[in-house]
């Protein structure tokens, strides 16, 4: 079956409607700041208890992703993510998504080989070339402090 462009254009358009942009732009950026707020006030809630700086910002991290692991583990993530777009890649919260949701997708296929073997599919070239690119920044900072003394 030959196809034109026009044609094939055409058949796409059937399809796939237009996506309404500035909307889906002001839903990310709204949600994707409330995240960022929630956090703000979780951190500002540590810091009240008494926390310095550095342990608030851990403390916060810490939350920050246990919230949003068990918000995929209760299948809401995912539903504020329909809406949020791209606002839901904040990024701690996003990383903790990618590395929560291959886990309870494939729990039925057991421990071992469905929630253990698929956990880090999407997060584990992030791990790897995030490790990596730190152990070559790294040496290339040792290796330049060394020549500069």
């Amino acid at each position: 079956m030959k196809v034109n462009k026009k044609e094939y254009g055409d058949y796409i358009k059937e399809f796939c409607p237009n996506s309404p942009l500035w909307k889906d732009v002001l839903k990310a950026f709204v949600i994707g700041g409330l995240i960022c707020t929630i956090g703000q006030m979780i951190m500002d809630g540590f810091t009240a208890m008494g926390l310095e700086q550095k342990q608030a910002g851990t403390a916060t991290s810490i939350s920050l992703v246990f919230l949003s692991a068990l918000l995929t583990g209760l299948s809401l993530y995912d539903n504020i993510a329909k809406h949020a777009g791209a606002g839901t890649l904040v990024p701690i919260t996003g990383f903790a998504n990618a590395v929560a949701a291959p886990a309870v997708e494939f729990r039925t296929e057991g421990f071992v080989l469905g929630t253990a073997a698929k956990i880090f599919t999407i997060a584990g070239p992030v791990i790897v070339y995030g490790i990596s690119a730190g152990v070559v920044y790294g040496l290339i900072y040792w290796v330049t402090t060394l020549f500069s003394m």
